[in-house]
């Protein structure tokens, strides 16, 4: 499901900052056991990848699909003992911030929303919104629906929930998560969603990376992020309420109702991830290519400003 398919046509933005981005992941095959990889970024209005490398083991068999909700996935049969993978890119992305050119909109009613989006109005393994109905409308009833609800949700969970690096549980829902009052990015995009879901707001779970342009890390952590898009009167908006700030350089991977549609990687059989390392920065363009060794040291965000660069061409339509 691309972005513009259930939208009316935008322009697409300037694409005036390259990032590069990838992972490095190996595997511990114990007995028979096969993967389902998620980590290629999907077409997107906001930014175009100008190359891109993925290393699949030693050559090991593998089928490319694409799933119900658009996400561009593997299929590959891991060989007994070590497996390693590894993806890189180089990314054009535009400077200007999250839903910066979106107008302003009305959502609109259940009985006209476009059937494809439904079902990300709809209760989920992990976002259990069924069970948030009381505590949503508490809260947030009396605020104007659309958007000023969207970020009231956004601004709650973050003020409310703490973030705690390396505190992520797979087995808990948004629900489990209301009652810890803490957790990682997928934990506060599934609350977000879940909460907007309580209103009829159609809302999608959604990975990729995040470089710190123009917002500083400290910590200087590079992982995978999770967020969420709300659709609101024909477009899908983004809502991040781990930052809750509208941020630079977005680069979408996958969607979908929750976590299980947007793994990096699900695993069948005896496998174990025993390797794990994920990259996001700003570099200049044509500086740095896809598998030269990783020098931090060519970064050029993790600062308050931003340095653009003449535009390349637009994102995927």
């Amino acid at each position: 499901m691309g972005d513009l398919t259930l939208s009316p046509a935008i322009p697409p933005p300037l694409l005036d900052l390259t990032v590069r981005v990838g992972c490095s992941l190996a595997y511990q095959a114990t007995g028979p056991a096969s993967l389902l990889l998620n980590l290629q970024p999907l077409p997107n209005r906001n930014h175009a990848v100008i190359f891109e490398a993925l290393a699949l083991g030693a050559d090991l068999p593998a089928e490319r699909f694409t799933d119900s909700h658009g996400n561009n996935v593997i299929r590959v049969a891991l060989a007994p003992g070590a497996n390693f993978f590894r993806h890189d890119a180089i990314v054009a992305v535009a400077s200007q911030p999250d839903n910066h050119d979106l107008p302003a909109a009305a959502p609109q009613a259940p009985h006209a929303l476009p059937p494809a989006v439904l079902r990300y109005a709809l209760p989920s393994r992990y976002c259990d919104s069924d069970k948030l109905t009381h505590f949503a409308w508490e809260k947030f009833g009396q605020i104007e629906h659309g958007l000023p609800r969207v970020r009231a949700i956004s601004q709650w969970v973050h003020e409310n929930i703490e973030y705690r690096y390396l505190s992520g549980r797979a087995d808990f829902s948004a629900w489990d998560v209301l009652q810890r009052g803490y957790g990682v990015c997928r934990d506060f995009a599934h609350l977000a969603i879940a909460l907007n879901r309580t209103f009829n707001l159609p809302a999608r779970y959604v990975t990729g990376h995040l470089p710190d342009i123009g917002f500083p890390d400290p910590d200087n952590h590079m992982d995978f992020h999770a967020y969420a898009e709300v659709y609101v009167g024909g477009h899908w908006f983004t809502t991040d309420a781990r930052f809750h700030v509208p941020r630079i350089g977005r680069i979408k991977v996958s969607c979908g109702q929750d976590a299980v549609d947007g793994a990096f990687s699900t695993i069948f059989g005896g496998a174990t991830l025993t390797y794990f390392q994920v990259w996001a920065y700003q570099v200049a363009r044509g500086t740095v290519g896809v598998g030269d060794p990783l020098d931090f040291s060519r970064r050029l965000d993790n600062r308050w400003t931003v340095q653009t660069e003449p535009p390349t061409a637009a994102g995927a339509a």
